[in-house]
């Protein structure tokens, strides 16, 4: 064995390590640390959930939940994609598991939550081609033929949302972003609306009161270089939108919303991308909620706070819009 092959490369204290061997160690949002479904329905809030198979042969699977509805009563579909610096967590993750519940209840919506491949084993663009199929293939479920019973008789692929929190942010507006560039045979180019939540966008040169202090921004320029192999750089459209105007005028969907948290790592940049999808010749409805005095995905690890109470509101009351 190479003696430098236990070098460790990358690492996120507590979260995880990552070495030159290409070993990988998880510390956060392991498949130890998770939760089952519940078929036959969660006492708290009636949702059921359960673990399927969205696409065989390209191995993506999902953790899809359905509230309580009357027999073929169509709701809206939540396409939904964890966080986790693209690194770590899966539907089952606890705080993912009772938040796309709670979600799915608030709305109502069915709710697929994605288990896309993990980086640095399966680096980018593979949470962005498992992203793409997985929407295709809910669209298929959704027909009355469906593969999917729960989304053939109660999932609308006229109202589909697309969602995710930091990372999970990132793959969502990249798959809308990819909607419109492909389309999808039967469907067309835009799904009804994108919810960014705290999403993880980044880029070389400091936007609003980004600190500039180096090794600071160098941290989230490491996650996404080891996210990617290095394929992509830090001002790629992929993670600076920004940097491509034309493409991002062309988002694949008619609403966006954007939340943040005033003490979230990426709330300037949330901000300006509310202002800035708008100024590139975006043609639709922007909604834009920052909540004070809260830190990065705060809603997944206090859901009983006033704040999270709220800003799941504002996320099921846009999914009911759309």
């Amino acid at each position: 064995m190479d003696p430098g092959s236990d070098i460790i490369e990358y690492e996120r204290p507590g979260v995880v390590r990552v070495y030159k061997s290409g070993r990988v160690e998880r510390f956060d949002g392991t498949d130890t640390n998770t939760v089952p479904p519940c078929p036959s329905g969660d006492p708290a809030n009636g949702v059921a959930s359960k673990d399927v198979v969205l696409n065989a042969s390209a191995n993506i699977s999902a953790r899809l939940y359905s509230p309580a509805a009357e027999p073929g009563k169509k709701l809206p579909v939540v396409v939904y994609f964890h966080g986790g610096g693209f690194l770590v967590q899966t539907p089952a993750s606890p705080f993912y598991h009772a938040y796309t519940a709670s979600l799915a209840a608030a709305a109502p919506a069915v709710v697929v939550s994605v288990n896309y491949r993990l980086a640095p084993e399966h680096r980018l663009p593979a949470a962005y081609d498992d992203a793409y199929a997985a929407l295709k293939a809910v669209l298929a479920s959704c027909r009355p033929d469906g593969a999917e019973p729960w989304l053939a008789a109660h999932g609308d692929a006229s109202r589909v949302v697309l969602a995710g929190d930091s990372a999970g942010g990132n793959i969502a507006h990249n798959t809308a972003i990819r909607l419109r560039k492909e389309c999808i045979e039967g469907y067309g180019d835009g799904v009804s609306g994108v919810a960014l939540l705290h999403s993880y966008f980044w880029g070389t040169e400091q936007v609003g009161r980004e600190p500039t202090d180096a090794a600071y921004r160098g941290e989230f320029e490491r996650l996404w270089d080891v996210a990617c192999g290095s394929q992509f750089g830090p001002d790629h459209p992929y993670i600076n939108p920004a940097t491509s105007p034309g493409e991002w005028s062309q988002l694949g969907c008619g609403h966006v919303l954007v939340t943040t948290a005033e003490l979230c790592w990426f709330v300037n940049r949330a901000r300006a991308y509310a202002e800035g999808i708008k100024a590139c010749g975006w043609d639709g409805v922007v909604e834009f909620h920052e909540t004070k005095g809260e830190e990065h995905v705060y809603f997944l690890f206090k859901s009983g706070c006033d704040n999270a109470v709220k800003e799941l509101a504002v996320v099921a009351d846009f999914v009911g819009r759309c």
